[in-house]
């Protein structure tokens, strides 16, 4: 099979950043799906694994990166019961596991859900980790219940990327949430309004942005931008006994005992935890992914998408990547094969 990959972490603008190469077409075992890949999207963690798991050595066999997927079931393991072979599928992958840029793929299908029978495949491509991302965080790791906290008010830090724009439409429309989501450019304001924000605030000076939309503090916070960077304003701007979650990391230790006066809490979300660990619930993802599918076919929710680029080459890839370090991206990119 044809597949995009790398045998060293290389600035995205060098030649060899992304090479094209052929690799054996994988079997399926066990709960594996074999699915014939037919359109992708690029996402953060994809040019942060680029530059970082192959720095200061060349690997062998080149490295695939990638994670959200469209396609084909092709074949399946011999324990397979949720799926068959010609069904469409998306689902956001494992990142311990070889990735989705390339031709074929094999995937646990208890992280597979049905494709939005409604969308095209770049549309479809858009949405499984942010959304995957986005209600994990939303109503597993803040457990909030749509009956008991609707119209509570809920801050998202970068609400035009890939995660804040589907996560404004789930807190508006399936939390029923009075949602505050930044942004500072025209074109960024515009998006994060049409994803179903009641308010946009400039991220440059927050807590006072936030104060002028009328609220003291928020019920909920979410960061999808540098935990560091807006850690003090968020214990400033978080309700007593309010929740603050974020999926972007920390590279020096969080200040949680300056949440200890509001008895405000904190938790971390990762989409790849349930997979990475083989959690008991991992099948969880199986039934996310069911539920966005009919929710965007029933057009409660819609996609994120925002470019395409088409075909199976390193240069798409180089070009997508490109796009995304350049922090200026909105809403979700995708690559159709």
């Amino acid at each position: 099979m044809k597949a995009i990959g790398f045998k060293t972490s290389l600035p995205i603008a060098e030649k060899e950043s992304f090479i094209a190469f052929e690799a054996p077409k994988p079997i399926p075992v066990g709960r594996d799906l074999l699915v014939k890949i037919s359109a992708v999207s690029v996402n953060p963690v994809d040019f942060k694994i680029r530059q970082s798991s192959a720095k200061d050595t060349v690997l062998e066999t080149p490295k695939i990166i990638g994670w959200d997927a469209v396609g084909i079931v092709e074949a399946v393991g011999e324990n397979v019961r949720l799926f068959e072979v010609g069904d469409p599928v998306f689902y956001a992958g494992d990142i311990t596991k070889s990735g989705s840029n390339a031709e074929y793929q094999i995937i646990d299908e208890r992280i597979v859900g049905k494709k939005p029978t409604s969308l095209s495949i770049e549309a479809a491509a858009a949405m499984p980790l942010t959304s995957l991302t986005a209600w994990e965080i939303l109503f597993d790791r803040i457990r909030i219940n749509p009956e008991k906290d609707k119209g509570k008010s809920i801050l998202i830090i970068g609400g035009a990327g890939g995660v804040g724009s589907i996560a404004i439409q789930l807190a508006k429309k399936i939390a029923g949430l009075t949602v505050i989501a930044t942004a500072s450019r025209p074109e960024t304001i515009a998006w994060c309004k049409e994803q179903g924000a009641d308010f946009v605030v400039d991220h440059k000076d927050l807590i006072a942005s936030v104060r002028e939309a009328g609220f003291q503090y928020t019920d909920f916070i979410l960061d999808f931008v540098d935990t560091n960077l807006y850690w003090d304003t968020m214990v400033e701007l978080i309700k007593p006994q309010g929740h603050i979650a974020s999926i972007t990391g920390s590279s020096d230790p969080v200040a949680l005992n300056k949440l200890k006066n509001k008895s405000a809490s904190f938790s971390w979300e990762l989409m790849y935890t349930r997979s990475m660990f083989e959690t008991d619930d991992m099948q969880e993802q199986h039934n996310i992914l069911n539920k966005i599918a009919d929710l965007l076919d029933n057009g409660t929710l819609r996609s994120t998408l925002n470019q395409t680029l088409s075909g199976l080459t390193a240069d798409n890839f180089k070009k997508a990547h490109e796009l995304l370090e350049s922090g200026k991206t909105i809403g979700k990119i995708a690559i159709k094969f």
